[in-house]
């Protein structure tokens, strides 16, 4: 298990990290880039409904998850084609990145289910934490290489062809994984006793558990997040000129700190709350747009990147910890379903928003100053919702993270491995609000 996780942050680092760099490369606009950064997440949100569909008819989490990796592992072909010929379609980029995160998607609340059977309760805190740290280790060192090797075939004139390479590398780093997930043991009728939600029930279930309001907290926070954030990698690249080297280094601080700050604020959620943390990330992920434009300074943008890493950690934890504890074990993979695609509908909707305030401005020489203003804005009336969101109890401290992808904006994507949240600790326990009717 420890070794599947490996190698799949290894294709994340190697493959996903540099998508929207090589949609860049091979001459797409700003606005292309940024909706073929996020656009595929929701159509992968919407395919991954029929899981359940799938796991029922092939009778088993195990071979669903092994054939969506394999699929996953796939969808890395017309890139590395396209990056050795010198030209890709746009159609096919799209038809790459919509396959990608469909599998990836599907694969994951099955995994979930899946993994919460095999690893023994008195073990899961050390085990998750253990394979999360050698995962994150995994993914820095497949992102540093990305981003000197294509440092070096840039300088070399063989740009494209390194895209081929870390693409190729990708595929390879999956299908490793796909083995390694298909050697592990499933217990016959496993699939049977996890519950399939429909959207009633899910519905009554988020409202029990008093999660509503954190959702709703969440999507506004994603819509005026992704206004601007899926187009840092042009404003970087193309607008600042910096480097293949410069712009790993960037997405390396942010994810640096973000895991470095993890243990304390795991300490944070375990000793006050989930609502302390959401607070602070909430806050201090507001300035964050503006501060881009600042100064080009690279050691600048470097500090900027370590604040938005440990910020974005505050509230990436936060909001899932808040979402998912009052929710029993039987039901997380399926309500994990319904969070994958608010989260991708808010993040597409931002993303076009943006889109089309990049379309408007276009002639403007503060093209970028508008479109980041406009988060920033967004980002403090999200935050003026932080005070209607419910006080979380205090939770278990070995809750991890799955990093899907990240984001030189200091974003990531991560969705919670379900068996490490703990059960809320019988010390301190502070009931949730339930939703009034109608909120």
């Amino acid at each position: 298990m420890t070794r599947d996780g490996v190698f799949f942050c290894a294709m994340v680092g190697l493959g996903e990290s540099y998508i929207a760099a090589f949609a860049i490369a091979i001459g797409l606009g700003d606005v292309a880039t940024g909706l073929i950064a996020t656009g595929p997440m929701l159509a992968g949100a919407c395919l991954q409904l029929v899981t359940p569909l799938g796991v029922r008819v092939l009778g088993s989490y195990r071979t669903w998850v092994v054939w969506c990796a394999r699929l996953q592992a796939l969808s890395f072909i017309p890139l590395v084609v396209g990056a050795f010929i010198g030209r890709i379609d746009v159609l096919w980029l799209a038809l790459a990145t919509v396959a990608y995160w469909t599998a990836g998607m599907s694969a994951g609340p099955a995994w979930n289910a899946w993994v919460t059977s095999l690893v023994p309760d008195s073990i899961r805190e050390t085990f998750f934490a253990r394979r999360t740290r050698a995962a994150h280790a995994a993914l820095l060192v497949a992102l540093v290489f990305g981003g000197l090797a294509l440092e070096l075939g840039r300088t070399q004139g063989v740009e494209l062809s390194v895209f081929g390479v870390l693409f190729a590398g990708a595929l390879a780093t999956r299908l490793i994984s796909a083995e390694y997930l298909a050697s592990q043991s499933e217990r016959p009728g496993l699939p049977g006793e996890h519950r399939t939600l429909g959207p009633a029930d899910t519905w009554r279930r988020l409202r029990e558990a008093g999660s509503l309001r954190v959702l709703q907290y969440l999507l506004v926070m994603q819509v005026v997040t992704n206004i601007a954030a899926p187009y840092f990698t042009p404003y970087m690249l193309n607008r600042l000129g910096l480097s293949y080297g410069e712009f790993m280094a960037l997405i390396a601080a942010s994810f640096l700190a973000r895991v470095a700050v993890l243990p304390r604020l795991g300490r944070i959620a375990r000793d006050e709350s989930a609502r302390r943390l959401l607070w602070l990330g909430g806050l201090g992920i507001v300035p964050l747009p503006i501060l881009w434009l600042v100064s080009d300074s690279f050691l600048y943008l470097l500090a900027v990147q370590l604040v938005a890493g440990c910020a974005w950690a505050a509230i990436e934890l936060a909001t899932t910890l808040s979402f998912f504890e009052g929710i029993v074990e039987a039901d997380r993979a399926s309500v994990l379903s319904v969070f994958n695609l608010a989260n991708a509908l808010a993040t597409v909707a931002g993303a076009l928003i943006g889109a089309g305030l990049l379309t408007h401005f276009e002639t403007s020489p503060h093209l970028y100053a508008w479109l980041f203003a406009a988060s920033t804005f967004g980002r403090l009336i999200a935050a003026s919702m932080l005070s209607r969101t419910p006080t979380a109890t205090r939770v278990g401290p070995g809750f991890q993270m799955r990093t899907l992808a990240v984001r030189p904006s200091g974003v990531a994507v991560q969705r919670p491995i379900l068996a490490s949240i703990t059960d809320r600790l019988p010390e301190a326990p502070v009931p949730h609000v339930q939703e009034e009717e109608g909120s």
